[in-house]
């Protein structure tokens, strides 16, 4: 079967993703995509927005609202599942979320927290139907291919 990564994933990024799928027996092509940054080639209901790690996660809710929440909205109408999988070596499921510390906090009180991060995607979860999953580095290919059938 044939997993199409987005063309705008940076190639070298990726490239331990890309292995590990290759390594499960699945061939990975390049193509743009509509939303997300994996999806079957044959089958695009289910679309894996990858994230290396909470602090990107931050970035993208927090500073970048509009457009993340444009691309959730976007998914939804669609009739796309958008999952974001995360790379955490800790956290395992969205409730672990409001324990998460930001090591940003030591430098800003105006750092997101944990506590802040969770609310917000539980919230992007309710309103948009996105899933937030989590996965380490070194099986995030099998979270893909899980996530994705």
């Amino acid at each position: 079967m044939v997993i199409l990564e987005d063309t705008r994933n940076k190639p070298s990024k990726n490239k331990h993703i890309r292995e590990q799928l290759e390594e499960l027996g699945y061939k990975v092509e390049r193509s743009k995509i509509y939303c997300g940054d994996y999806t079957w080639a044959i089958d695009q209901k289910v679309c894996i927005d990858t994230k290396q790690d909470l602090q990107e996660v931050v970035s993208n809710v927090v500073h970048d609202h509009e457009r993340f929440r444009a691309e959730c909205v976007r998914a939804n109408e669609a009739g796309i599942q958008l999952v974001i999988l995360i790379c955490d070596p800790k956290i395992k499921d969205l409730s672990q979320v409001f324990g998460w510390y930001n090591p940003r906090l030591r430098y800003s009180k105006k750092a997101t927290t944990g506590v802040q991060l969770g609310k917000i995607l539980y919230s992007m979860r309710e309103k948009y139907g996105v899933q937030f999953q989590f996965a380490t580095k070194d099986n995030l290919g099998r979270r893909i291919v899980e996530l994705l059938s």
